[in-house]
């Protein structure tokens, strides 16, 4: 299989031609998902803002907004298998926006994500739980990809968004293993040492989550007893 790192160096080189070729419906395309994380992300700060009267408190602790990058969407249609077109792209690779809502509780999590998708212009099309049904490594997190609608000047489109809800917890704990992933230079019985130990801090983040939720109930009870 001598010709196979040549194989690949022609996908890639396809693929620049891609949007070489294609440029200003490349471009387009990547300016649709922009404003599609915008109205995304806009929905969540408002419902953010009327729930926070409600609760007297905010649901969500901070956004984090991502357009996956060039190299990533080229990665992902090899794997994939799909033309290298960017209607292709449209159709077939629904996390090209991305939006991580992180929260103080778990079950801001199902609040947040339950109003979000009672919207009449939120189309549901995919939901994994990863906080139900974590993940073998740890990971834990509420998957949603949906489609809104973007209003430009002379049309609608409906563009798909993947959202990401997570504790602060479940945050930390993602983003150093999505760091360690890509070290390449540990020895293997190290790396296997390291992700026992990471899988044992995931377990250590679940019971701080719910302890922590345990004792914001326990304080909000003691204020309405005392009329607080």
């Amino acid at each position: 299989m001598e010709y196979f790192p040549q194989f690949v160096q022609k996908i890639e080189d396809d693929f620049v031609q891609i949007f070489e070729k294609s440029l200003t419906p490349a471009l387009q395309l990547m300016s649709y998902y922009r404003c599609a994380l915008m109205e995304v992300e806009t929905k969540f700060k408002v419902l953010n803002e009327e729930l926070s009267l409600s609760h007297d408190r905010n649901q969500i602790e901070h956004i984090k907004t991502r357009i996956k990058a060039p190299d990533s969407i080229r990665r992902k249609m090899r794997k994939l298998r799909i033309p290298l077109t960017v209607e292709s792209i449209e159709k077939n690779i629904h996390d090209i926006a991305g939006i991580r809502i992180i929260c103080q509780f778990v079950d801001d999590i199902y609040i947040l994500a339950d109003c979000l998708l009672s919207q009449d212009d939120v189309k549901l099309i995919e939901r994994k739980d990863y906080i139900a049904n974590p993940k073998e490594s740890g990971y834990r997190s509420l998957h949603l990809i949906i489609e809104v609608p973007i209003f430009l000047h002379n049309e609608k489109r409906q563009m798909k968004v993947e959202v990401q809800l997570r504790t602060i917890a479940m945050d930390f704990w993602a983003s150093l293993e999505h760091r360690l992933n890509y070290k390449k230079n540990i020895p293997r019985d190290k790396m296997d040492a390291i992700t026992k130990e990471l899988k044992n801090c995931a377990e250590t983040s679940v019971w701080l989550d719910l302890k922590m939720q345990d004792i914001r109930d326990s304080i909000e009870r003691l204020e309405k007893s005392e009329g607080v």
